[in-house]
């Protein structure tokens, strides 16, 4: 049975792996190519139709998503904008390293183990510092409410140390950000401009680059690096998926029904930074980098080995970290909701 030309199985897998990275995407700011992009070139899409397939999702997720974290107050636009600039310059230069890596015939066996140490150094550092805490009560305040706007002061004790340092540097012009931070520009610049420069070596969107950057560098709460990464997507999103439909490299019998099921996914996934600890996010987002990272690993050594099977292993992890993270996300939601619930329970009577 068919409905759209696409087979009924097929269309349920869809909107079931659309749901489930979307709910990731909202909640981490993170693009999902990592995780949709493998999964159709290991169905059998040719690569311009899963790379391009994959980048239009993503688009569509990073809108939706958006739209979630703008009514929660979670997008600091003006940072936005230059991670926008600083990332496409980051970006081109990083894609000319690629090019030149391609003529010495090194490209894809550095890119793949820079990606799989990438993936993993961050995923470690970030669960790590999440397990220690980050600061005091990691990021919230003491009436358990969270960073929840973006004009909302920080607690300068949940700003990381790192961002701190960064801070103290005055190099004029210095700019204001979401918490009231100050800044300089040019250090929002220079990160924006370093985790762009990685995203086009990598050939990824970088929302797992940037989320940890905006707020381990920068000091942007948790909540708000999530909904002003995702902000950018939209735009790096839309103009990837632009030009690669343009070269027929969008499959919208693809995209349409994981566009169906990311639409409710990344609405729960935008919710739940408002309700679930920004400690909880943290480790959350830490395990999802290990976990990709091991997979990426089966995948490049199942390419370099020539063992089919490890390409198989690879997917199969990618979609169990996938789903028992998401599983975890929407499980602490529904927790913290009854918790809120019995809070205010108590305090009526």
């Amino acid at each position: 049975m068919e409905v759209f030309g696409i087979a009924l199985t097929m269309l349920v897998l869809f909107v079931s792996f659309g749901f489930m990275v979307g709910v990731l995407f909202g909640f981490f700011g993170m693009g999902g190519s990592f995780l949709v992009t493998p999964a159709l070139l290991v169905m059998g899409y040719p690569a311009r139709v899963a790379v391009g397939s994959g980048m239009a999702f993503v688009f569509g997720t990073a809108v939706i998503a958006t739209m979630k974290h703008h009514d929660l107050g979670q997008v600091d636009y003006k940072l936005g904008g230059l991670m926008i600039v600083g990332t496409t310059v980051g970006i081109e230069v990083g894609r000319i390293g690629v090019f030149y890596l391609e003529e010495l015939g090194l490209a894809s066996g550095v890119i793949g183990v820079t990606y799989v140490v990438l993936l993993g150094s961050i995923g470690l550092f970030v669960t790590r510092n999440a397990l220690k805490g980050d600061g005091d009560g990691n990021g919230t305040d003491t009436s358990g409410g969270h960073h929840d706007a973006a004009n909302q002061e920080i607690d300068p004790d949940a700003i990381p140390d790192i961002a701190k340092k960064i801070q103290s540097y005055h190099v004029p012009p210095m700019m204001t950000i979401a918490g009231g931070i100050t800044v300089s520009l040019w250090m929002v610049l220079g990160v924006a401009f370093v985790t762009g420069l990685l995203s086009g070596f990598l050939g990824v969107g970088g929302g797992f680059i940037r989320m940890p950057a905006m707020f381990y560098l920068i000091g942007v709460p948790v909540p708000v690096a999530v909904g002003t990464d995702l902000f950018e997507i939209v735009f790096s999103g839309g103009i990837g998926s632009f030009l690669y439909g343009l070269e027929g490299g969008v499959d919208l019998s693809i995209v349409a029904p994981l566009l169906a099921g990311s639409a409710f996914g990344a609405r729960i996934g935008s919710a739940a930074t408002s309700i679930v600890d920004e400690g909880d996010i943290k480790i959350y987002f830490g395990l999802m980098l290990l976990g990709g990272s091991v997979a990426v690993a089966f995948r490049q050594a199942g390419d370099y080995l020539g063992m089919e099977v490890l390409s198989t292993v690879s997917f199969a992890l990618i979609l169990l970290s996938a789903f028992m993270v998401s599983g975890a996300v929407i499980y602490s939601t529904i927790v913290a909701m009854r918790q809120n619930a019995r809070i205010a329970r108590s305090t009526a009577d």
